[in-house]
C-alpha cells in the first residue's frame, strides 16, 4: 500500500463519527467547558449518543451519574428521560457542578437534575442512607475510586439496572503491564470485577477509550 493510502485511512471511530451531523447543543456545553478552563474529557460523542439510548430503553426513571464536569454527559442522559425523571449528579467540585447546571438549564433540563457536591464516597453513603436506588448509573470520575464506585452502584441498584463505566482503557495505559500506578491497578481492579462478578452480566466496548457495561442481577 502506498505511503498517500496509508494516509488517507481514517480510524474507524474517525469514518464514523462523521457520519452524524455535529450536535450544536453539546458544541456549545463543550465550548463552555474550554471556556472556563476545564479538562476537556467529557465522554465521546458516540457514548454519549449510547447514554442516551440506554436511558430510553430501559426507561429509566431514577439516574445517578459521579462526575458531571461540564454537563456533557448530564444533558446526554436527560436527554432520554420521561417528563418525571431525575439525575442525581455527583461533583467534587462546586464551580463544575455550577457550569453543569447551567448548561443543563439553557436545553430546559434544570429542572431534571439535582446535584450533590463533596466526595463522592460520601454522597454515595449518603444516598444509601436515604434509601435512594436508581434504574442507571454512569461512572466517569476519578480512576482511583472506580472500584468502590462499582460496588456502591451496586447496593443502590434496582433489579436490571445499567452501570456504564467510562476511560476503562485509560489511554492504553490499563493494557501496558509496565505501568502500575495506583489508578492504573484500580481500573484493572474496576475492569476484572465488572467481567466476573456473579452479580453482573457485562460487555466492554474498546473504542475510544473503553467503555464498560454492566446490567444488576
Amino acid at each position: 500500500m502506498s505511503e498517500l493510502n496509508e494516509q488517507s485511512i481514517q480510524s474507524p471511530e474517525a469514518y464514523l463519527s462523521e457520519l452524524y451531523a455535529p450536535d450544536q447543543d453539546l458544541l456549545m456545553i463543550q465550548a463552555n467547558i474550554v471556556a472556563n478552563n476545564m479538562p476537556s474529557i467529557s465522554v465521546a460523542p458516540a457514548y454519549g449518543r449510547l447514554l442516551t439510548m440506554f436511558i430510553k430503553m430501559i426507561q429509566a426513571k431514577d439516574v445517578l451519574e459521579i462526575g458531571a464536569l461540564g454537563g456533557y454527559s448530564g444533558a446526554c442522559l436527560c436527554r432520554g428521560l420521561p417528563e418525571d425523571g431525575r439525575l442525581v449528579s455527583l461533583e467534587i467540585r462546586p464551580e463544575f457542578a455550577e457550569l453543569a447546571h447551567s448548561n443543563l438549564q439553557k436545553l430546559g433540563f434544570g429542572q431534571h437534575v439535582e446535584y450533590r457536591i463533596g466526595e463522592a464516597l460520601d454522597s454515595l453513603a449518603k444516598l444509601k442512607e436515604e434509601g435512594r436506588t436508581f434504574d442507571f448509573f454512569f461512572i466517569d470520575a476519578d480512576k482511583v475510586n472506580y472500584p468502590n464506585y462499582l460496588e456502591h452502584a451496586i447496593e443502590l441498584a434496582n433489579p436490571g439496572a445499567i452501570i456504564v463505566g467510562d476511560n476503562i482503557l485509560m489511554h492504553g495505559r490499563t493494557n501496558d503491564s509496565s505501568i502500575t500506578k495506583k489508578s492504573v491497578e484500580a481500573m484493572r481492579a474496576f475492569n476484572r470485577q465488572i467481567a466476573t462478578d456473579p452479580r453482573l452480566e457485562s460487555t466492554t466496548l474498546p473504542a475510544f477509550d473503553g467503555l464498560a457495561i454492566a446490567r444488576v442481577l
